[in-house]
């Protein structure tokens, strides 16, 4: 393998997981990158079946490689919502201030201390012949109930989210701090793991 294709759009992803990927030799191509314009629909029920949609799709268009990823927040008070609709539960073009305020104003009338919540992430890898694996990581912490930090693009809930043992929420951290622990920086570990033995 030379060629990875990452079925996002998001460029602040591709950056992330090219310096992730870069002692593997590896070419890493946006879907954009590399032809692929439109996006499955992302209907499954659980992180896995929406990153393996996006892998597949990827992978069959393009021939070669493809690796995607879904993520989002289970807050414990909400029964585990937002879960996999995380980007869109405050309504279509809510953007990233409506989705803090959104959260927020669901957890109006919920303490501080009982805030408990987990961020989730599953990788999936598909090869050009429909070989599949996945990759998890979870990371525990609670909702502030105020934001805090700098929000990355398309990332509203780092202001949000601290996790188990530290004071800072993600969006306080750096890039490399976030990365070394959390949920998709966990999950990306797995998958490069996997690939040095390809």
């Amino acid at each position: 393998m030379k060629k990875l294709i990452f079925a996002t759009h998001n460029q602040g992803k591709v950056k992330e997981m090219r310096a992730l990927m870069a002692d593997l030799g590896l070419e890493i191509l946006s879907a954009e990158e590399a032809g692929v314009h439109e996006d499955p629909v992302e209907d499954g029920l659980t992180f896995a079946e929406n990153a393996l949609k996006k892998a597949r799709f990827v992978a069959v268009k393009t021939g070669e490689w493809a690796v995607a990823d879904d993520s989002g927040m289970m807050i414990d008070a909400l029964d585990g919502r937002p879960g996999v609709h995380s980007a869109r539960w405050a309504g279509e073009g809510a953007g990233d201030a409506g989705l803090v305020n959104h959260t927020l104003e669901q957890l109006r009338d919920v303490e501080e201390s009982a805030r408990g919540a987990s961020f989730h992430s599953v990788v999936a890898l598909v090869s050009p012949e429909g070989h599949e694996w996945t990759f998890e990581g979870v990371i525990e912490g609670h909702v502030v109930s105020t934001p805090r930090g700098t929000p990355r693009p398309k990332l509203a809930d780092d202001v949000l989210f601290v996790p188990v043992g530290y004071d800072k929420t993600f969006a306080q951290m750096s890039d490399e701090q976030k990365n070394a622990l959390s949920h998709r920086g966990q999950a990306f570990q797995k998958l490069k793991e996997h690939l040095a033995h390809l």
